[in-house]
């Protein structure tokens, strides 16, 4: 088993935070060591962007939104690092965390349109005791936005009663999430959506597949946080939420 580690800097915006983002790469290793890691890959940037470097992938559509919005070329950076370390390392498999559900949509259509041999492994959110999920931007967090950044996930927990009470209009929803941003001044919110979790195309009604999606800022630092709504078997009144 092997691993990669690599801070992107193509991911990131002129005005974005490259240069101060968390790197840790002792404890990194000795985590992966733990997991019983036989290799660790982990380049310079100019080892992925050689001198004269001009060719990206775009992933149309699923790009362009929410994320893609906020960030420009954000998703242009990540299915360019990601396509590259695919075809440096070769994975059977490669394991995508769901806090970030719009990258792995991106990358589960590119695997799919450019016919790539490995199969995307979608691993659950891990979270604090608070129900913050865990994010190497947290440590930016101080002591005031630490405490108001489970906004994400109450706002998230608000949406999971209203769907397990009945509702399915999306928009009474993403409503519900905005009201309880409304409670927390620290807090500021870039978007609270109701997506296909295919092609993050907004929905109007739950009736399938889909993902419940929060951003927000609190001070510099921007958040993410998801939940995975499933509608099991051909039973609409019945409903399965990942948080």
């Amino acid at each position: 088993m092997y691993a990669s580690l690599f801070v992107n800097p193509k991911q990131f915006g002129p005005n974005e935070d490259f240069t101060k983002y968390p790197r840790a790469f002792e404890f990194d290793a000795a985590q992966f060591a733990e997991l019983g890691v036989d290799a660790l890959f982990a380049p310079s940037a100019d080892d992925i962007y050689p001198a004269g470097f001009s060719s990206y992938v775009n992933v149309d559509g699923i790009s362009d939104r929410l994320e893609g919005r906020s960030r420009p070329g954000h998703f242009r950076g990540v299915a360019t690092v990601v396509l590259k370390l695919f075809e440096i390392t070769q994975p059977d498999f490669a394991y995508f965390g769901r806090k970030d559900a719009q990258q792995i949509a991106v990358i589960q259509r590119m695997v799919r349109d450019l016919n790539l041999n490995v199969q995307i492994v979608v691993c659950p959110i891990v979270r604090e005791a608070d129900g913050l999920a865990l994010s190497s931007r947290n440590a930016y967090l101080n002591r005031e936005e630490r405490r108001a950044a489970t906004v994400l996930n109450r706002a998230l927990q608000a949406a999971r009663a209203e769907l397990v009470a009945g509702t399915r209009d999306a928009l009474e929803i993403q409503n519900r999430m905005r009201t309880v941003f409304t409670s927390e001044p620290l807090a500021r919110l870039d978007y609270a959506e109701v997506v296909a979790a295919d092609d993050f195309e907004p929905v109007v009604r739950v009736s399938r597949t889909s993902c419940v999606l929060v951003a927000a800022l609190l001070g510099k630092t921007r958040l993410l946080d998801n939940m995975l709504v499933e509608i099991p078997g051909t039973n609409p009144a019945e409903v399965v939420c990942h948080i």
